[in-house]
């Protein structure tokens, strides 16, 4: 056990001296168990100079980030009740925590620090695709991204091709990052106790994308093909005069789109860039 967490008060006494109230609008499940949060940021070693994590809530992740002294951990917060409940930790790593009140969603977290950065966030479930989406986008930007999702998002993250959970997110994210899923964690570790169980995923960019193509390519060909999962691909991409693409390639027009790999998507926005 770290010193500093004897001078800490437990996350349950931060909330009841600060009088916090859990805003469900906001997506908050926080989690209390410092094993579990100890767990997450072991898996998350090397740690990097600078550290982001969104939606502290009251710092159990927080304080196991800190124990691992980064140069800096930066903590983004929609909530305006974020730096209260961060107020005694901050005390203690005053010069390594840097409280942000912000949404996330509309901040370039990609420019804090320094590199190499990492993420290490329990991500509001509201809203935690469109944030990986996001950050794909400046992926160059991060060395390791560990996130927390409901299990059903971390199982399409993750998916192979052929499978039910395959699809867009899946295509970018594996696109750009070698991904694999950590660990679940049961509803009952958090409060309030969400209905769903949650998996901690992790993202490793890789050097260089699988294939040479725009992210709004791919992004554009992959909502298509997806938004009519169950019809043959000759007909989710009519508008574009998918069939002849699709011939040209040398793939069947007859096939889905869960049976296409991450490449066959790769090289179907690239030849309609083309067009």
């Amino acid at each position: 056990m770290d010193n500093n967490d004897f001078k800490l008060p437990t996350i349950k006494e931060t909330l009841k001296k600060n009088n916090i109230k859990i805003n469900k609008s906001l997506g908050q499940n926080f989690l209390f168990d410092l094993n579990l949060t100890d767990k997450i940021v072991k898996n998350s070693e090397p740690i990097c100079p600078t550290v982001i994590e969104i939606g502290p809530g009251p710092g159990g992740l927080t304080r196991s980030i800190l124990k691992k002294k980064p140069n800096v951990l930066y903590t983004i917060d929609k909530d305006k009740q974020s730096e209260k409940m961060l107020i005694d930790v901050k005390k203690i790593y005053k010069n390594s925590l840097i409280i942000i009140t912000g949404d996330a969603l509309h901040y370039p977290i990609w420019e804090l620090g320094v590199s190499p950065r990492q993420i290490i966030a329990n991500l509001p479930y509201n809203i935690g695709t469109k944030m990986l989406t996001l950050w794909l986008k400046h992926i160059q930007h991060f060395d390791l991204l560990t996130l927390m999702f409901q299990k059903e998002v971390a199982d399409r993250i993750i998916a192979k091709p052929g499978s039910k959970n395959y699809g867009r997110l899946s295509i970018l994210t594996n696109w750009l990052t070698k991904s694999k899923k950590l660990f679940d964690i049961p509803s009952n570790a958090f409060t309030p106790k969400p209905k769903v169980t949650s998996s901690v995923i992790q993202l490793k960019p890789l050097e260089k994308p699988l294939y040479d193509v725009s992210f709004e390519s791919i992004e554009k060909i992959t909502q298509m093909a997806f938004s009519q999962r169950r019809k043959m691909l000759k007909t989710s991409l009519k508008s574009i005069n998918g069939e002849k693409m699709l011939k040209e390639l040398d793939i069947s027009p007859n096939l889905r789109p869960e049976n296409l790999s991450i490449i066959d998507f790769c090289k179907i926005a690239k030849i309609s860039d083309e067009k």
